[in-house]
C-alpha cells in the first residue's frame, strides 16, 4: 500500500510541476506580447490645436512670405513647390509657423502655426490606425498649407518692405521662445529682399554693406541669429540698379555678421513685374 500511495504523490507533484510551468511560460508570452505592443503603439502626448508634443516640438520652422508686391503666375507655381519641399521637410513633432511681410516693421501676420502630426505612415495596424491618422494629418497640415501662397499671389501694396524687421521678430518670438529656444530652427524667407524703410533703403543705397553698416537699421534690426539655418527664396524683379548676385551676397554677409548660418539660396523662375523700381 505505501508503495501505491507513493507513486500516485509522486504522479500528482509532477502534473503540479509541469501545470505550473505552463502557466508560468504563458503567462511570460503573455507580458512579452503587451510589452511588444506598447514599443510599437506611438505614445506621444500632444497639445490640442497645436498638434504639438507636450514635452515639446522636435524643431522649428518658419517661413516668411513677402506679400508686399505681386507675384507673376510662374513664380507663384516655383514658390508653391518650394514651399512643398519646406513643408515636407517639416518631421513628425517639427513645429511650423507661416507669417507674411506687411509694410510695417515688426508686424508679420500670422497665417499658419502647428506642428506636423504625422502622416500615419510610421503606424503599424496591429497597434494604432494609420488611416485615421492620416485623415487628422490632411485636415490640420497638409490641406491648410496647400492654399497658402495663393494668399500672397496679388501683393498688398505696400509702400515698405521691412524685411529685417520680419526677420527680428521671428528669432525673438520663435526661436528664443518656448515652442524653438533649444531647437533646431529654419528660417525661409521667400521676398525680393528689397531692404525699404524710413531707416534705410535699398532703393537708394543698393546692397552696398558698408552704407548699411553706417546706417540707423544696423542698430535697431541686429538679431543674433545663432543656431538660426537661414535660406532665400529670391523673386526676381527687372530693371534694378544692382545686380541679383551683388544683392544674395548682401544678405549672405548680414545672416553670417548676425551670427546666423546662411544654407543657400533659391533663384525663384519667372520675372515679376511689380515693385521693380521706385
Amino acid at each position: 500500500m505505501a508503495r501505491r500511495y507513493s507513486r500516485k504523490k509522486n504522479k500528482t507533484s509532477i502534473g503540479t510541476v509541469l501545470g505550473a510551468g505552463a502557466l508560468g511560460l504563458l503567462s511570460l508570452a503573455m507580458v512579452t506580447g503587451f510589452v511588444w505592443m506598447w514599443l510599437r503603439t506611438d505614445h506621444i502626448v500632444t497639445v490640442e490645436g497645436t498638434n504639438c508634443p507636450a514635452g515639446g516640438a522636435t524643431s522649428a520652422t518658419v517661413v516668411i512670405f513677402d506679400a508686399t508686391d505681386q507675384l507673376s503666375p510662374t513664380t507663384l507655381s516655383d514658390l508653391k513647390n518650394q514651399f512643398r519641399d519646406i513643408v515636407g521637410g517639416v518631421e513628425k513633432g517639427g513645429y511650423l509657423r507661416v507669417v507674411s511681410l506687411s509694410g510695417k516693421p515688426g508686424d508679420i501676420p500670422l497665417m499658419f502655426d502647428a506642428c506636423n502630426p504625422g502622416d500615419g505612415s510610421d503606424i503599424d495596424n496591429w497597434t494604432g490606425n494609420s488611416e485615421m491618422a492620416r485623415k487628422k494629418w490632411k485636415k490640420a497640415f497638409e490641406e491648410p498649407l496647400d492654399k497658402l501662397p495663393d494668399v500672397i499671389a496679388n501683393g498688398t501694396g505696400a509702400t515698405r518692405s521691412p524685411i529685417m524687421a520680419a526677420i527680428q521678430k521671428v528669432k525673438l518670438t520663435v526661436f528664443d521662445g518656448e515652442i524653438g529656444a533649444g531647437r533646431p530652427s529654419r528660417l525661409f524667407v521667400a521676398s525680393d529682399m528689397i531692404e525699404h524703410t524710413e531707416l534705410y533703403s535699398q532703393y537708394k543705397t543698393g546692397p552696398d554693406y558698408e552704407k548699411y553698416a553706417g546706417s540707423l537699421a544696423a542698430k535697431e534690426y541686429r538679431t543674433a541669429l545663432g543656431g538660426v539655418d537661414v535660406s532665400l527664396l529670391y523673386v526676381e524683379r527687372p530693371n534694378r540698379k544692382f545686380e541679383s548676385l551683388a544683392h544674395v551676397e548682401f544678405w549672405k554677409q548680414w545672416v553670417e555678421r548676425q551670427d546666423g548660418n546662411f544654407v543657400n539660396v533659391i533663384r525663384l523662375a519667372g520675372l515679376n513685374m511689380a515693385g521693380a523700381e521706385q
